[in-house]
Order: C-alpha cells, then structure tokens, then sequence
C-alpha cells in the first residue's frame, strides 16, 4: 500500500493526516487519489466504513488548495449528500485537512438557520456540504452560486435516489460548469445512478474495492425468531447489554415509544429521526457518541448519518423491507476493519418476507429461536435483564463548538471517514 506522501497529497495535508492517527490509507483511497488528484471523473463503490469520505474529500481540497479568496456566494468546491447528520459528519471529517490548507468550508443543510448560512456563504467559502433541499432553497434565493464550482462530489447517491432527491441533484448539478470534475460514491451504480452518471461523469475510473457491506468478514448476521408476545422484553434484554447498540425501527412514533419504554424499565436510550428539530438530532448523537446514551433509536430516514465508532451491536427491531436498507443499517457496526453483529428480530409472520429480503442482500445469517432470558440470546447479543429503575430523559452534551464557516483551526477529536 502506497503511502499518502506517494499517492500525491500535499504535505500539508500529509502533516495533518498523520497528526490525526491517519498513516496507511484505506484501499478505496489509494484506488482513488491519483485519479481524482489528476482531475480524472471518479467513480467509487465502497462498503460504508471503508474510509470513502478521505477518498473524495482529500482530493477536493488538494484540488482547491492554493486557489485564493473566494467570491461571496461562489464556492469552488461541492459536496453533496443525504441527509443533515451526513452533511455534518463529512464536514466534521474534512476540518483538520481544510485547516491545514487554509480552506474555508460551510455546511448547508435544512433545519440550521438560513440566514446564517446565507451569511457564511457572502462571506465566501471554499467547500460547501450541502443537502439538496437547503443548496436548492439558497440557489433559489440567490445566496448561492455555483457558476465557480471546480470539483462536485456526490455521496450515497444510491440513498438519494431512494430518497427522492434526483431531480434537484440534477438541477444542482446544471448549475455548476459542464466541464468541472465529478466524483461519485455509491453502493450501487445501476438504475437511477446509472443515468446520473451517464448524464454528468465524463469517461469516469471506477474504482470498487471492497463487498457489499453485508460481505464484511467482521460482522455476523443472526435471525432471532421470536414470538409477538415476548419480543418487547427481549428487546429491552438486549437494550440493557454493555456497549453502544442501535436499535432500527419502521416508524418515528415508534422510535420515541420504544424509547420511553426502555427507559422506563432502567436502559438510557434516545431517538433519531426526521421527526426531531436538527438541533435535537444532533444532541442525540452526541450523547450517544460520548457514551452518556448506550442505546439509540433511529429510523432509515436517519440511518445514513451515523457514523460512530465502536457500536458493536446492530438490531432491526422492525425487519426492513428492502435489501439496500439492511445493509446501510447493518454498516453502523463493523467500520472501518472493526468487528459487530447485527441482529434481526423476526416473528412468525415475518419468517417469509425476512427470508427473502436477507437473500437478496446476500446475506446467509445464522438463525435461533429466543426467548427472555433465553442461553442462546445472551451468547448472540450479550442481553442481560434490565435493572427496571427508570431513567429519567438523557441532558445531553452540546455538540462541539463550530465556527460558522467553519475555517478551524487547533486539534480535533478523530471522527469515522
């Protein structure tokens, strides 16, 4: 494996890189850096956890290094993705290494207020990462210009294609010069990201080096068949374990009632779905993050924005119904060459639909029939009997502070790329 140094980085970024714990690249990273640092169209398929923000996001700000102030409203690098929580951790990612180049970068995402953003962006930026509704509403309201953008990237943009985001990445991408770079990541490259691939990468490097996320050596699968009437207590068995677990369920109503059902039975839990103010979302990963919260509750909506170190457990609560949406949740644990288990719950009625959708994932899961406080479930999950002394509702931490535009400086704390 080459080294940063070798790949073609800038020794700023080389410095800052190793000052972050960051030595060896990633293999998704060396397959895609001298390309995309030649300003080649890249695009990129890798297993979530496999170090694919660095691939893009090294690339983009070496490719902006070195370019000067900045027009107000006219930034000259591009990235989008998802969701808010992404857009967050992205740019969280890229903080260090924006530093150290001198690069100033803003995120624009919906539930943060406009009128801040819009003022970052007068301000000038280098990097926007953005969501497509907000950079849409800001490019509609002229707080935004993308007529300078050199390098786009986009991320997931499988989950924005499920997610109905397309037509306005479309017209984001008309916006920015035909002739600028492209970098795409996506777990899949067919269908709807085909054609947006057809329609906007010119003679794009593929760069695929890693099994889809349900393949990861590290992460075992397992179906607990369960019964409908028992499956509430082993839920909350399994909540009450050591370590950070994710509990995955259908709904946002469900997630906030699971949550105050485990917590009144002695489990610290929190909710993350589209339901909640930003500013709440946040403060529930955060928690969850730090350790205060060991268990967290989400929905698919938030599925793609977390992204935390150490979660050693994964559980779908409610089986999803699409094989994509099991392995994005299944990629919270097992990241980044760590190891995890992930854990479907299914009742007798489900068995046929589960079957299926685990085929199509290509997953082959060891499958058990549990019970309370059954041997094989305490082995497969660690599942311990909750205290049943009420917790009361988590004061989470604040998130760290962060200049608007976020041109940082000082040490910060390693995030997963």
């Amino acid at each position: 494996m080459p080294s940063f140094a070798e790949l073609g980085l800038p020794a700023a970024l080389v410095t800052a890189l190793a000052e972050q714990g960051f030595t060896t690249p990633f293999p998704i990273q060396a397959a895609a850096l001298p390309d995309s640092l030649a300003g080649r169209d890249v695009l990129g398929r890798g297993q979530t956890g496999s170090g694919k923000t660095l691939a893009f996001g090294l690339a983009l700000l070496s490719r902006l290094a070195g370019t000067g102030p900045t027009a107000p409203r006219s930034p000259r690098g591009l990235v989008l993705v998802p969701t808010r929580e992404l857009a967050q951790q992205v740019d969280d990612a890229l903080a260090p290494f924006a530093a150290a180049l001198r690069l100033r970068t803003a995120v624009v995402v919906g539930g943060l207020p406009f009128t801040r953003q819009a003022g970052a962006l007068e301000r000038g930026v280098h990097l926007v990462v953005a969501t497509p509704g907000r950079l849409t509403d800001h490019l509609q309201q002229g707080t935004a210009d993308l007529g300078a953008v050199a390098v786009t990237a986009l991320d997931e943009a499988d989950r924005m294609a499920d997610m109905g985001f397309l037509p306005q990445v479309r017209a984001i991408l008309d916006r920015t010069p035909a002739d600028g770079q492209r970098l795409l990541f996506s777990a899949t490259l067919d269908g709807a990201v085909g054609a947006l691939v057809a329609r906007y990468l010119s003679d794009p490097v593929t760069c695929s080096v890693a099994p889809p996320t349900g393949s990861v050596a590290t992460m075992e699968h397992h179906l607990l068949h369960v019964e409908r009437d028992a499956k509430p207590r082993v839920v909350a068995e399994i909540a009450a374990r050591d370590g950070r677990t994710i509990l995955f369920v259908r709904t946002k109503h469900g997630a906030d009632r699971l949550v105050k059902q485990l917590r009144r039975q002695g489990v610290g839990a929190a909710a993350l779905h589209g339901g909640k103010a930003q500013n709440a979302r946040t403060r529930a990963i955060e928690a969850f993050r730090c350790g205060s919260v060991p268990v967290l509750v989400a929905t698919d909506v938030a599925a793609r924005g977390i992204h935390v170190d150490d979660v050693g457990l994964v559980v779908h609560v409610d089986p999803p119904a699409d094989p994509k949406d099991y392995l994005h949740r299944a990629g919270r644990t097992a990241r980044a060459g760590g190891s995890g288990v992930v854990v479907t719950l299914v009742t007798p009625e489900q068995r046929a639909d589960v079957d299926r959708m685990t085929r199509e994932a290509g997953i082959r899961p060891a499958c058990a029939e549990v019970r309370p406080g059954a041997a094989e479930l305490v082995r497969i999950t660690g599942a311990r009997p909750p205290s049943g002394e009420p917790v009361a509702a988590p004061v989470t931490p604040a998130p760290p502070a962060r200049r608007r535009t976020a041109a940082r400086s000082g040490r910060r704390r390693r995030v997963a790329a």
